[in-house]
């Protein structure tokens, strides 16, 4: 039976799993920033963010790579943290609180609804934010129009399924139990920008020039398989919702599924899962 996607319900359901999810965010962010900070640097270094920038962060999260902005940009710069949910923006207050700067402010914020027209922001940045938004368009669209003309956006997002096996043997294995279809083309997804050349399709529809795209090797890392699974069940809202449909006897075993599939990423020095992000950079 075919099924019809609501954005709007899409949006309030994501909305809620990460007002939800905000803790265990944060207390994994040190795990999450050893597996993303190669990939940040690089978008920050695409983005041009360097002493005095004035920077956006659209679906901001906890802001691991907020901190890694705004110390870039030192006291004169800023940065502005935007998420659909405020109580993920609370642990990216706190954290830039604890950790001396004062050169970030949070907003919640509509990541296809920024407001921020004429903003001219020097760079944008979303990390693993954009490939969730049902209108990509639109949040790319409003994206451009904070910038500065020469303002530059970069996004981290994850290349094709084949390449990232610790996320997609869970998606696969779910959308199975859960009988759910393949999302169709132009909805979110944590793969809906990997294909060869949809970075930069997007990109371009939404006047951006001069669009890069490159591959950075994020592996996944941990004691075991188990711990993996923890991580994700704690902390991936995209798959809490997959598995919403679910009973609670269906969704634990799907669980023990998952942990027996990533198994065989397990070896002597303990969990490898496979993992390709992409950076993808253009210029208003």
């Amino acid at each position: 039976m075919a099924t019809t996607f609501d954005p709007r319900q899409y949006k309030e359901t994501t909305r809620a799993q990460w007002q939800d999810a905000a803790e265990a965010w944060h207390r994994w962010g040190p795990t999450i920033e050893r597996w993303l900070g190669p990939a940040t640097e690089r978008m920050l270094d695409a983005a041009g963010v360097t002493k005095g920038s004035r920077v956006l962060d659209v679906a901001a999260g906890a802001g691991g790579q907020t901190l890694a902005a705004a110390h870039r940009a030192g006291p004169d710069g800023e940065v502005l943290a935007t998420d659909i949910a405020p109580a993920i923006l609370e642990y990216a207050a706190k954290a830039a609180t604890d950790a001396g700067l004062g050169n970030i402010t949070t907003a919640e914020r509509d990541g296809e609804r920024l407001g921020l027209d004429g903003a001219d922001f020097d760079a944008a940045v979303s990390r693993v934010g954009l490939i969730y938004f049902p209108d990509q368009q639109a949040a790319l669209s409003g994206i451009r129009a904070a910038l500065r003309p020469g303002g530059k956006f970069s996004s981290v997002v994850y290349s094709t399924a084949d390449r990232n096996g610790f996320f997609a043997i869970p998606v696969g294995i779910i959308r199975r139990r859960a009988q759910l279809p393949p999302p169709a083309p132009g909805q979110p997804g944590p793969f809906s920008l990997g294909a060869p050349g949809a970075a930069e399709q997007a990109l371009g529809a939404a006047g951006f020039r001069d669009v890069t795209v490159e591959a950075v090797p994020s592996p996944v890392t941990m004691a075991s398989a188990a711990e993996c699974v923890r991580f994700e069940r704690e902390s991936f809202g995209a798959l809490h919702q997959m598995l919403s449909g679910l009973a609670v006897a269906e969704r634990e075993a799907a669980w023990v599924e998952i942990e027996q599939a990533l198994g065989q990423f397990e070896g002597p020095t303990g969990f490898t899962g496979p993992c390709e992000m992409l950076v993808v950079t253009g210029t208003r």
